[in-house]
């Protein structure tokens, strides 16, 4: 029992998140601030410690059982005793776990946590992030959900990772996972303003996919200014899907595409069918398909970039 209480059986308990220590309901704060004396269980420490930093008196107890009196505790979510009058004090709101991931990935980066995380680089794990976003689509063309959040997980380890050796980088090239977010956020809000601002679609009406995908094209070739229709096309995605992507660009913006080949094919089923048929084909010469498809877009992209120099277009967004 603290210090001149009077014996009650049990405490009210002030629940805390000791990912956000700084943060407290109204409810808490009520609670708190009823001039009862404060206690606070190892799962509240870096709340007690904030409270602490501004002049509040904190006791540090270990068992709430053995408090008793008219006494608030603080106590993380699995630490409230049987039978506790409970006040909710930090609810924790969604995404609250991703400030575990920051947290972790600091201590594998400061000195005295892993040494092979502390020496990695972007350049070194440049080929993780291609090969952990492919197991990623793996998973969601297997339709594996539990594979899926693997994956996905493993994605954002890498978001983190290279946001935190940004972190450390010279001070012109610094950024940190903050400055990640901020970017990310400023852009959905930026390109959806029939969400976030006053766009609307014909008529008044709510815009339909083909607007807002309109919409989001415009907005997205304002802010790059692009001066080449190649630019900000992936050229490590593969061959196929690079070339698909330039020859949409080139289409929207009026500039020369391939001449199509004569596709008798009913289905995609059948489409490729007809490409694998060419992989063996190739193979069986001794040919890298993936190589040659690469050499002929990347010859396409030249093109395409001379075409727009010589003002025959418009560079798409």
């Amino acid at each position: 029992m603290l210090p001149g209480t009077d014996p009650v059986p049990v405490a009210l308990v002030v629940t805390v998140s000791s990912r956000l220590p700084g943060l407290l309901s109204p409810a808490g704060w009520r609670a708190l601030s009823g001039g009862r004396p404060l206690a606070a269980l190892p799962g509240a420490a870096e709340t007690a410690e904030a409270l602490r930093a501004d002049g509040w008196d904190v006791a540090s107890v270990h068992d709430a059982g053995a408090l008793t009196g008219d006494v608030v505790v603080l106590a993380a979510h699995d630490e409230v005793p049987a039978g506790a009058e409970v006040v909710d004090g930090a609810a924790e709101p969604p995404g609250s776990r991703l400030l575990d991931v920051v947290a972790v990935m600091d201590r594998l980066r400061s000195p005295g946590g892993c040494p092979w995380d502390a020496e990695q680089t972007h350049a070194s794990l440049r080929g993780y992030l291609l090969e952990e976003a492919h197991e990623a689509y793996d998973a969601i063309v297997d339709d594996d959900a539990v594979a899926m959040r693997e994956e996905l997980g493993d994605v954002l380890l890498q978001v983190v990772f290279h946001s935190r050796v940004a972190a450390e980088a010279a001070p012109e090239r610094r950024f940190d996972v903050d400055d990640v977010a901020r970017d990310l956020v400023d852009k959905l809000v930026r390109r959806h303003p029939h969400v976030f601002g006053n766009a609307v679609g014909v008529g008044g009406r709510a815009m339909d996919v083909a607007q807002v995908e309109a919409g989001w094209e415009e907005i997205k070739q304002a802010e790059k200014q692009r001066r080449s229709p190649t630019e900000g096309v992936s050229r490590s995605q593969p061959a196929a899907a690079w070339g698909a992507a330039l020859v949409r660009r080139a289409g929207r913006a009026g500039l020369p595409t391939p001449v199509a080949a004569e596709l008798t094919a009913t289905s995609p089923e059948e489409l490729g069918e007809r490409m694998l048929s060419v992989v063996t084909a190739a193979e069986q010469r001794g040919w890298d398909l993936e190589d040659a498809l690469r050499e002929a877009v990347r010859r396409y992209a030249g093109e395409l970039d001379a075409a727009a120099h010589a003002g025959t277009g418009t560079p798409p967004p």
